[in-house]
């Protein structure tokens, strides 16, 4: 299934407190289990909180269905883009 990287613009996240950001996690994943007993293909892997953003890891059969989520839970998908290849530290090894 394909991986994307979505940047969610929201002012103040960065400032937000644990319980709101408790009850984010759990809108997010509302929608997604609804998701899912429709039968779509989507996986929220895990989110940075920077600033006034967050960066978000998921994985979904399309693009389609990252902005579908982000209309129903009402977390906007500023910039989704897909991840093409994944280098770590262990890359560099032979």
């Amino acid at each position: 299934m394909p991986r994307y990287v979505i940047e969610r613009a929201i002012p103040e996240i960065g400032s937000a407190e644990r319980e709101a950001l408790r009850e984010a996690a759990q809108k997010s994943n509302g929608v997604l289990a609804e998701m899912k007993a429709e039968h779509k293909n989507i996986q929220w892997e895990h989110s940075y909180v920077a600033g006034d953003k967050t960066f978000c890891i998921y994985l979904a059969d399309t693009e389609s269905l990252i902005h579908e989520h982000s209309e129903r839970s009402g977390f906007p998908a500023t910039v989704v883009t897909p991840i093409r290849k994944m280098i770590d530290p262990v890359t560099a090894e032979d």
